[in-house]
């Protein structure tokens, strides 16, 4: 299949990747001139495990190419996908400036019958605006041309994304006819041959689905931190009671890691953007909305920890930070817990020697541009030289398992925050250290 894909962010260039991958032809748009120059020299611009070595390949392959042109790419194209950001207005709802822009190009530059995909995360009923403004733009042409809306959320975990996208939990489909399901059935059958998972559905259903979806797994992180905070006062181990309820099949272990809160491009703007819908429709959240509310408390645990130990002036005080990024094997710093706490921890005083396995050129030159009390090394170990103490805030696999011997000898006080709860069965006060995790004294 002929297949164009606008946008060329994570969910784009992994789509655009995987579907090559399966011997379509695909053609990826961005405006961006630079990142488009970039891609043509096979330069990827994000990180993500697996995804370089598949552009490369089907890039040499002739099947996947880039340009800024859209109306180049819709010629002969039997479908398009619409996979541009939807950032978070500053009223918490889903900004639709890019999708709805896109719709309009589309209706000025389509020659032939074409299905049009949405799998930007977008507000219920966003599928009928775009076909609105597609419709209105083939009047304004005196064309009649066949179209199809389609909407088909993803749910690609960053850091996992290939293996998500080749091998899924699901492929949620919706449709407002048989064409087009039929279409679609066809595209992803190479994903699905050894067990069905295409869920077809209407299309606000599907949007909705995405967001539904975001939304309790957020809970279940939310759920777990406020019960660690719960049990660090009332003198339980939230290790132990993880362990009990995650052992109940109702309940599982996933998504019940406690620590210092979520970020990342999904759930923090889906969960409010969910709020933000409710709220249109005359509907209080009220869970939604202490979902939210819980983890923004929750970004501040290590901040609350550092002060209880060094008390309320930090003057003096230098930390160590592992791990920037909002999660392991992803650059991705949106959101990220690392920048309300090191932002916390430097406007009382505090400086920092940060460390991340990945890019920090996202962090030097936009989330903590600026931050001048921020320091930045080339190794872990680097980091923790002369700190009053360690700060793991992301749990990368490089930070699982270090030389505790190491760190002691490098650091100028033996304390360690933990937020990720990683060395708990290390019994570090054993070796020497002063140790605080999350949900437990």
């Amino acid at each position: 299949m002929k297949i164009t894909i606008v946008g060329t962010g994570y969910v784009g260039l992994v789509s655009g990747a995987c579907f090559s991958d399966m011997g379509n032809t695909v053609t990826c748009v961005d405006s961006d001139k630079d990142k488009i120059d970039q891609l043509n020299k096979g330069i990827i611009p994000i990180y993500e495990p697996g995804l370089e070595s598949i552009i490369l390949n089907n890039g040499e392959k002739g099947n996947l190419t880039f340009t800024t042109s859209l109306e180049i790419a819709l010629r002969d194209c039997e479908m398009v996908f619409i996979a541009v950001g939807t950032p978070m207005g500053e009223d918490g709802s889903a900004d639709l400036q890019y999708v709805l822009a896109v719709a309009k190009e589309i209706g000025q530059f389509i020659t032939d019958s074409i299905v049009v995909v949405n799998k930007s995360t977008v507000p219920v009923g966003t599928a009928d605006r775009v076909k609105k403004i597609i419709a209105t733009e083939l009047r304004i042409r005196e064309v009649e041309i066949p179209f199809s809306i389609v909407s088909n959320p993803e749910f690609l975990k960053e850091g996992a994304a290939i293996s998500d996208f080749m091998k899924p939990d699901r492929i949620v489909v919706g449709v407002d006819n048989e064409e087009a399901e039929v279409l679609m059935r066809r595209l992803y059958r190479p994903f699905t041959v050894n067990h069905d998972r295409f869920i077809s559905m209407d299309l606000r259903s599907a949007e909705m689905t995405k967001y539904a979806a975001n939304a309790f797994l957020a809970t279940k992180i939310s759920f777990i931190n406020e019960m660690s905070n719960i049990s660090e006062r009332l003198g339980a181990d939230i290790n132990m009671v993880r362990e009990g309820i995650g052992s109940d099949k109702r309940i599982g272990f996933e998504f019940i890691y406690p620590g210092c809160g979520y970020g990342g491009s999904c759930f923090p703007k889906d969960v409010q953007a969910l709020v933000k819908m409710s709220e249109e429709v005359g509907y209080n959240s009220e869970l939604v909305k202490a979902v939210n509310t819980v983890n923004v408390k929750q970004k501040l645990v290590l901040v609350e920890k550092v002060i209880s130990v060094f008390g309320d002036n930090l003057n003096g005080i230098t930390l160590a930070v592992w791990g920037l990024s909002y999660k392991p094997e992803t650059s991705d710093m949106r959101e990220s817990p690392a920048i309300t706490i090191i932002n916390e921890l430097t406007g009382r005083g505090t400086k920092i020697q940060a460390y991340d396995p990945q890019d920090i050129n996202d962090s030097k030159n936009f989330y903590l541009k600026g931050n001048s009390s921020v320091t930045y090394c080339e190794t872990k170990y680097k980091a923790i030289e002369n700190v009053d103490a360690l700060l793991l805030i992301t749990e990368w696999k490089e930070f699982r398992s270090p030389d505790f011997t190491e760190l002691k000898s490098r650091m100028k006080s033996a304390v360690v925050f933990d937020g990720r709860n990683q060395y708990v069965n290390y019994q570090l006060d054993k070796m020497g250290f002063e140790y605080y995790l999350i949900g437990k004294q």
